[in-house]
């Protein structure tokens, strides 16, 4: 199967310029992405764009990563309706080495034959003065021309507006492009769907200061969305970011376990990379392996972004919060993943002093407020028989809780029925 038509079976081809597919077929290429340092990880939305070069890396051509030291200055208005707030050189600097941490998850930078390379936008134009840039490159692409992109168009149509900043955004993202053709031999840009508009200008100030007979390619793919319908971006709250520092291996892992059967198909055939054989194996199969391919797909990408042991604690993590997993399995959690685990779980704290001499059961349950009242708690335990302590059932009104049942001397979990759980942390 053949780059463009395993694309097309993934879901990942939203526009081309005419030509694209045939050119890929009969030669070996070298394509970029940029990716400016706007944030300080890269997110789930990214990783569609960096899916693309992965594929393109697989398919025995050249990728380049782009890293934006200079556009991130700038900041791009696409798909934004506001001015992006701009950073300091310090945190810029951070992102920026974030970046590239993150990108070499993906990328095999060692490969033999085609090896991905990282380049950085900042070292061609930190020497470029203004003066220089506004007579080489600014008078090749008319106001006209630029203000009929949508990313400009919906901006200077919105209340807002847009500063010549942004405005200046899509010219010096088509230098870019011009600099990769000129220097390294750079035939395509990729991007999502948002940055056709960036893209084209970039072909087109190709065109303009080399001539028509230079070729070069433009492809997009598109964009992922949350199941409310807006998107992955970096800045958008709850997110799923690719540094660990901010989205825990557990949330990470979750992020995938938890979508639907129909979205699911739609990210593995993005992410995974499996063979298409093997990811169609896993789709029909679905049927019969409820969950199947989210355990899968979950599995797959928390170990390349976390590591396998980060895998395992996640797995016996999910067990813990649906209710199947045993004592070994609490146990097993590391005191820095409780929190994590349990989020969203009402909580309780007792003092260790308190459980010195033990505590009766149905004292315990009201005071932590597991249970709204000692009468509350004594007929859920004798009468209703849902409650558990650290996964046990237990009957018995008159049965005492100490210190010793503090998971790692730490916590004691309460089941309550099936779905409700209650974390009480001893201080």
């Amino acid at each position: 199967m053949k780059l463009i038509e395993e694309l097309k079976w993934r879901g990942m081809v939203q526009d081309s310029i005419p030509g694209t597919e045939e050119f890929l077929d009969e030669n070996k290429a070298v394509g970029y992405i940029g990716f400016d340092p706007t944030a300080a990880s890269l997110g789930i939305g990214n990783m569609v764009q960096i899916m693309l070069l992965t594929h393109f890396q697989r398919h025995g051509h050249h990728p380049i990563a782009l890293v934006g030291g200079a556009t991130g200055r700038i900041g791009d208005p696409s798909g934004k309706s506001d001015e992006r707030k701009l950073l300091g050189d310090d945190e810029l600097e951070k992102n920026i080495a974030n970046l590239k941490e993150e990108l070499s998850r993906f990328l095999d930078f060692d490969r033999d034959g085609n090896p991905a390379k990282m380049v950085d936008n900042y070292d061609w134009f930190k020497d470029f003065s203004l003066l220089d840039f506004l007579r080489d490159v600014g008078k090749h692409l008319t106001v006209n021309y630029m203000a009929s992109k949508d990313s400009v168009k919906s901006r200077m149509e919105g209340g807002s507006g847009i500063s010549f900043t942004e405005f200046s955004y899509q010219l010096i993202q088509g230098y870019d492009f011009y600099h990769l053709h000129k220097e390294h031999g750079v035939d395509m840009q990729f991007g999502g769907s948002d940055q056709w508009g960036n893209i084209t200008a970039g072909t087109e100030l190709i065109r303009r200061m080399m001539g028509s007979e230079e070729k070069v390619y433009a492809f997009t793919c598109p964009l992922i969305t949350k199941a409310d319908g807006t998107k992955f971006g970096k800045s958008e709250a709850g997110n799923i970011f690719l540094n660990p520092e901010m989205t825990s291996p557990f949330k990470f892992y979750q992020f995938w376990i938890q979508n639907s059967d129909a979205d699911i198909v739609k990210l593995a055939k993005i992410f995974s990379l499996k063979s298409v054989d093997e990811i169609q194996a896993q789709i029909d199969g679905m049927a019969e392996a409820p969950n199947s391919l989210q355990r899968s797909l979950a599995e797959e990408m928390t170990e390349r972004i976390h590591g396998r042991e980060a895998v395992d604690t996640a797995i016996a993590a999910t067990k813990l919060l649906f209710g199947k997993a045993g004592l070994d399995d609490l146990k097993a959690l590391p005191e820095a993943a409780v929190a994590d685990v349990f989020e969203g779980v009402a909580q309780g704290e007792i003092a260790r002093g308190d459980l010195a001499e033990g505590v009766n059961l149905i004292d315990f349950l009201a005071e932590v407020g597991a249970t709204s009242s000692k009468g509350d708690a004594r007929r859920k335990i004798t009468k209703d028989k849902c409650i558990s302590i650290n996964t046990a059932k237990v009957t018995d009104a008159e049965h005492t809780i100490t210190a010793e049942d503090a998971i790692n001397d730490h916590f004691i979990l309460i089941n309550i029925g099936k779905k409700n759980r209650h974390l009480v942390y001893l201080k």
